[in-house]
């Protein structure tokens, strides 16, 4: 199949959109709530390793909630089936950073992509090693370049991340976080403010289309039973509250930032990340969603 006289055809019906469908940047993080929201990317690898682009795709934008995705990777390489001990695997049906639910719950975040799931993995990162590094000395790998942390950014979300502050708190009160609350979010607020474009964003995540297989090198990265489990919990839990309609209307494994961005996983096929910095009240690109329909759609590729 030649992808790109399909994604240009999705950036040519998309891009009159702009501006035009509603949508907000995340103006509660003021280093994002500065971003144009007149931009529209889109690209993907495939399994062989050949690409396809279209608009801003080699923009770099703030991935956010996309990281938890390679800070995930890094903690099962290391812990496997010990990261769950503390951590579990189902939809949480609330808001990406509830207070409520953690409460509720004793401190065990209900899956690893909410914000205090992702907290919780960078906790067991932080107890492993210099966390900060090994993530980006593994993004490195994975893109074949340096990837930056965007300092402004970082800055903006430590400057105003109460609710995150509140939910590691939380689970300290609870026992479920081993290391000092402010090297955790350290952690947390750097991965969120990683700044990378479409092209790379495809490329980084080539192993979960490959069976865990480096998409450059062809190493693994992760066993293929641990990369069909990261797929599983992006289709489940990967777009916060939306995960349902996600699978409805597009059918592929996603995971979505409040960045704007969205990777999507066609298993044994590619990998495709959109981005467009105006969201949907669940905090997921709106014109980001409307491609991978749009794709979906032109394609036919889908998991079901």
């Amino acid at each position: 199949m030649d992808f790109q006289p399909i994604l240009d055809e999705i950036n040519d019906e998309l891009r009159p959109r702009l501006g035009q469908v509603g949508g907000k940047v995340a103006s509660y993080i003021p280093a994002l709530a500065r971003v144009s929201p007149q931009q529209f990317g889109i690209a993907l690898r495939t399994c062989a390793g050949d690409t396809a682009a279209a608009g801003d795709a080699a923009v770099p934008f703030s991935i956010q909630s996309m990281s938890k995705v390679f800070s995930l990777t890094l903690a099962i390489r290391s812990l496997d089936e010990a990261l769950w001990d503390r951590i579990g695997r189902e939809p949480s049906g609330s808001a990406f950073n509830s207070l409520v639910q953690l409460e509720s719950e004793r401190g065990i975040p209900r899956n690893p992509f909410i914000n205090a799931g992702a907290i919780a993995v960078a906790d067991r990162l932080v107890s492993l090693g210099d966390a900060k590094a090994e993530l980006l000395a593994m993004l490195a790998r994975l893109c074949g370049e340096p990837i930056p942390i965007d300092a402004e950014v970082a800055r903006s979300e430590a400057d105003t991340g109460f609710r995150n502050t509140a939910l590691a708190n939380f689970m300290k009160g609870f026992d479920t976080l081993d290391n000092d609350v402010a090297e955790v979010l350290d952690v947390y607020f750097n991965q969120c403010a990683l700044s990378m474009t479409c092209e790379q964003v495809a490329c980084a995540a080539g192993y979960l289309c490959r069976d865990g297989r480096h998409p450059l090198a062809g190493t693994p990265v992760l066993s293929p039973a641990q990369a069909r489990r990261v797929n599983a919990l992006m289709l489940t839990c990967g777009t916060y509250d939306a995960a349902g309609e996600f699978a409805f209307r597009i059918g592929l494994p996603c995971k979505s930032g409040v960045g704007g961005g969205i990777m999507a996983v066609v298993p044994d096929r590619l990998t495709l990340c959109v981005w467009s910095p105006a969201l949907d009240p669940t905090g997921n690109s709106l014109l980001g969603r409307q491609a991978l329909e749009l794709f979906v759609a032109k394609t036919g590729l889908s998991v079901f």
